[in-house]
């Protein structure tokens, strides 16, 4: 690759430092896409040895390259997310990809059909993980930042995408509890403001 197209690339993901998501940090910031695409990258490289079946290089580079179709979109919250704003990405990020070089115009095509059809192993993983790092985010985030159908969505989103895996399962439950001390430890604080300012 001459290195005016490398850095060309590298032009075109660096847009997801800039675009940021739904979620918050910890640190009381909305959370930019390439930092959600960074983490469920190293999920599935710690995962390597719950899915010795498995191609995890494959998976990390499913995860890497997931969304830079929003470098073009932006992101759009999974609640808003239309089927036509889904196809409107796929249709923008094939189109930047017909324009790379190869084997990487090849290889980027590749996977990506392969992670839309969800049939793979390895697609089915890197889906489970891009679900459940964001429901892990919302509960690294400050409750505050939640919208409140949140409070039920936490609960119920992507858990279907992991049900072929017991440690998926084993993790969700992990996941799922802490989002319910969350959400008790928020009443809690309300109940409390509630009675103060009521006395």
């Amino acid at each position: 690759m001459n290195t005016s197209t490398f850095l060309e690339i590298l032009s075109v993901a660096e847009k997801l430092k800039c675009n940021t998501r739904h979620s918050w940090t910890s640190s009381g910031r909305h959370e930019s896409v390439a930092e959600h695409s960074w983490r469920i990258a190293l999920m599935a490289l710690l995962m390597r040895d719950e899915f010795p079946e498995l191609d995890m290089d494959k998976v990390i580079r499913m995860c890497l390259i997931h969304d830079l179709g929003e470098s073009f979109t932006g992101d759009i919250p999974s609640f808003d997310k239309t089927e036509e704003d889904s196809q409107k990405e796929d249709e923008v990020f094939f189109e930047w990809i017909s324009t790379l070089p190869s084997p990487y115009c090849e290889e980027f095509s590749e996977l990506l059909t392969e992670m839309n059809a969800l049939e793979t192993g390895e697609a089915k993983l890197y889906k489970a993980l891009d679900n459940l790092e964001a429901v892990i985010q919302h509960n690294e985030a400050d409750i505050s930042t939640w919208i409140p159908l949140e409070y039920e969505l936490q609960f119920i989103y992507g858990a279907e995408k992991g049900k072929f895996s017991p440690y998926l399962v084993e993790l969700r439950k992990e996941v799922d509890k802490i989002t319910a001390q969350k959400i008790a430890a928020a009443k809690a604080v309300e109940t409390k403001e509630t009675v103060v300012n009521d006395a």
